[in-house]
């Protein structure tokens, strides 16, 4: 989480759990605070980016492995019937015959043209610029529950305007109705102020409604179940709403240095460089060490044993003296047993290690081809960051014309507040005392209202300006 957001969430002045509603009926209550820790945990594309993140974290992990050497351990047990290779002689034999066959195999990459090396560091900044689209998609998220909250917070107060509006026109209604009864006033004015107070009844029902919605907007921001009776801290605004003290190219800059989505987009750049180095290493030669330890059994594997020997006559033979004098050969008698199967295993042990050097000369262009891919995907991405910094710059302009015709409409809406105000305890004073009529009244009625609402919502759209122009800068939304 960045800066910002444990902002957001540390620097919240109101605090507290979601109380549940006791016995004297006082409705639940919730913080900015748990709204945007709720909506960061439900949110399901803050929890895919952080899926990414965790698999691209793999993905260094595996690319640092590819450095260790290998082992693996290999073994097959068979059988053989009819004629067939005695494993054990390499003579042919005419029998069933069981077999097996066992080894241990380890191999080392001595070089590559660092292309591990540099899969290493492609990876590792594939793992940051996802870890920034995080903390972006985070941002970008916790940046919307608060204009949902402050857009409840809004509603509240319209909704409020809107019941005060209907009080005092209530309160207008019940003195001309005694006045009627008393024939002290023409019943037109009575029902002109009648009809007022019914247009007030149907905006304070717009306004419920305009709340209802807004609630529901942060609820859904959240993604957890709507719930009616749960209310909303007040937050402490700020009553001097002073004018943005930053121009829009500081804004820019700012961003351009802190901003996730920036980061991002700078990350990949760097990540599709080492892209490239890694298709060219693909040129070099390769230098591998590899060794095994094997061994093998055979059921037909015998040894023999000498019983004793005798000597027995040939047909050949020497002459001496004229005599024939025949030969004696010693003949032994065997007796053949079966090498045990733990006996073969070791008696047949061998080593063996080589030393292998793989050189490219010609592979149908593929390594040719995958650089210029590389290189392509390179330019793509610089032309992304590009266009991130190009779409910035225009969100950032626009906003601050935004906030400035926020401003000017807010500072409008005080004078225009104050005016009326004037206008309407005039025309006020004028109707009770019956030196004017009910149109007069309900003209400035209406035009006090109107005043009280747009200031309310320009207040609010102000402030909703300025709250964008603070998450551009990485500054604490409250």
């Amino acid at each position: 989480m960045s800066k910002r957001t444990c902002a957001v969430i540390a620097g919240l002045l109101l605090s507290g759990a979601i109380c549940a509603q006791d016995s004297s009926g006082i409705n639940e209550r919730i913080t900015l605070k748990q709204c945007i820790e709720m909506a960061l945990d439900h949110n399901l594309q803050v929890r895919q980016n952080e899926l990414q993140a965790q698999t691209n974290e793999i993905g260094v992990q595996q690319a640092k492995a590819n450095l260790l050497p290998s082992l693996n351990a290999n073994g097959s047990q068979g059988m053989n019937s009819g004629k067939s290779i005695d494993p054990f002689t390499n003579n042919y034999v005419d029998q069933n015959v069981s077999y097996g066959n066992y080894n241990l195999v380890s191999g080392v990459t001595l070089f590559s043209g660092f292309v591990l090396q540099n899969s290493i560091r492609q990876n590792a900044l594939i793992y940051e610029a996802s870890k920034m689209d995080l903390q972006q998609s985070k941002d970008n998220l916790t940046l919307s529950v608060l204009l949902a909250y402050l857009q409840v917070l809004s509603n509240e107060d319209l909704l409020v305007i809107a019941r005060e509006q209907a009080a005092v026109t209530r309160e207008q209604q019940q003195r001309l109705e005694i006045l009627n009864r008393d024939g002290a006033i023409a019943p037109s004015a009575l029902y002109d102020v009648k009809g007022q107070y019914a247009s007030d009844q149907l905006n304070l029902v717009n306004a419920q409604s305009a709340l209802d919605n807004a609630r529901l907007n942060l609820f859904q921001q959240m993604n957890v179940p709507y719930r009616r009776n749960v209310q909303m801290e007040r937050l402490p605004l700020d009553t001097s709403m002073n004018m943005y003290g930053v121009t829009s190219d500081s804004i820019y800059h700012t961003a351009l240095e802190k901003l996730a989505l920036v980061k991002a987009a700078n990350l990949r750049i760097q990540s599709a460089e080492k892209g490239v180095k890694v298709a060219q290493s693909q040129l070099y030669p390769t230098l591998s060490l590899s060794g095994s330890l094997n061994s093998n059994y055979s059921s037909a594997a015998t040894t023999s044993t000498i019983l004793n020997t005798t000597d027995i006559a040939t047909q050949n033979y020497i002459l001496i003296n004229g005599n024939k004098n025949f030969l004696f050969t010693p003949q032994s008698t065997f007796s053949f047993s079966k090498v045990p199967y733990t006996d073969q295993v070791s008696n047949n042990f061998n080593t063996s290690i080589s030393l292998g050097l793989h050189v490219p000369i010609f592979n149908s262009f593929q390594v040719k081809n995958r650089i210029k891919l590389a290189k392509i995907q390179l330019r793509n991405n610089e032309l992304v960051a590009q266009s991130t910094r190009v779409q910035l710059q225009q969100s950032v302009e626009q906003a601050y014309q935004n906030m400035l015709a926020a401003y000017s409409r807010y500072q409008a809406s005080i004078e225009q507040v104050a005016a009326y105000q004037v206008s309407f305890r005039a025309a006020e004073i004028r109707f009770n005392a019956g030196a004017s009529t009910s149109v007069d009244y309900i003209i400035a009625k209406n035009n006090i209202d109107r005043a009280n609402i747009n200031l309310t919502a320009n207040k609010y759209d102000y402030i909703f300006r300025t709250k964008i122009l603070d998450f551009y800068q990485d500054k604490a939304l409250w």
